[in-house]
């Protein structure tokens, strides 16, 4: 019944809730991660999002310039839910391998979650690489596992857990290698490489990092 016939009725009109820029804002992320996992961002289209969403296109065009921009918010909105909780775990984590471990080891995880999270990353990165100035504004809040990576590999540095030869270790450039190494195992994986798992990605991980800080290892990564 409209507002209308319910006043017409004899009862009260209830004025329709309009939802704040923001909120409606965050709602078109969350719908174009959905149909982002779900078709890719190649699939994707205006029109999609906001049907998903369960708005207009202009009302996603009155926030976003474009598809690319609404993806720069996904792959924010994914850092914070992948990686907020494992980042603020690590951090408080003294030991260096064990922080090491709990940094890696999720993003090989068997799991719907962890397949999705690729994707959007597989996707995003395809797009970066078309257009490298997407993501510049986006760097320092995306990065944040190799920023986390960075922050224990010098802890692990000033304690004498790694240590590799006489020039030492750069910990932001086995950070970036690390993870460049990461994004090439985990794209791999998504493209069913054979006799690629998630196990075996997780032990290739470990060699290279072994490799790269002149890690000493017990079996099980910590």
């Amino acid at each position: 019944m409209s507002d209308t016939a319910a006043a017409a009725a004899g009862r009260p009109e209830t004025p329709r809730t309009r939802q704040r820029p923001e909120v409606r804002r965050a709602m078109i992320v969350r719908a174009a991660r959905s149909v982002i996992v779900r078709n890719g961002l190649g699939a994707t289209g205006l029109r999609d999002i906001a049907a998903e969403a369960g708005v207009s296109v202009g009302t996603v065009t009155y926030h976003f310039a474009s598809v690319a921009e609404i993806l720069n918010e996904v792959v924010v909105l994914e850092t914070e839910r992948f990686y907020g909780a494992i980042v603020e775990a690590v951090d408080a984590e003294p030991d260096a391998v064990r922080a090491l471990g709990m940094l890696v080891e999720p993003l090989f995880d068997d799991s719907e979650q962890v397949r999705q999270h690729w994707r959007i990353w597989s996707d995003y990165w395809t797009a970066v690489a078309r257009r490298p100035e997407v993501a510049e504004e986006y760097a320092e809040r995306i990065r944040v596992w190799e920023a986390c990576l960075v922050r224990v590999i010098r802890r692990g540095v000033a304690d004498g857990t790694f240590h590799r030869g006489p020039d030492g270790i750069d910990p932001s450039a086995v950070a970036l290698k690390t993870a460049a190494y990461s994004d090439g195992v985990a794209t791999q994986i998504a493209q069913n490489a054979p006799g690629l798992t998630n196990a075996v990605a997780l032990t290739w991980m470990w060699e290279f990092l072994t490799l790269q800080l002149g890690l000493v290892r017990t079996s099980g990564g910590a």
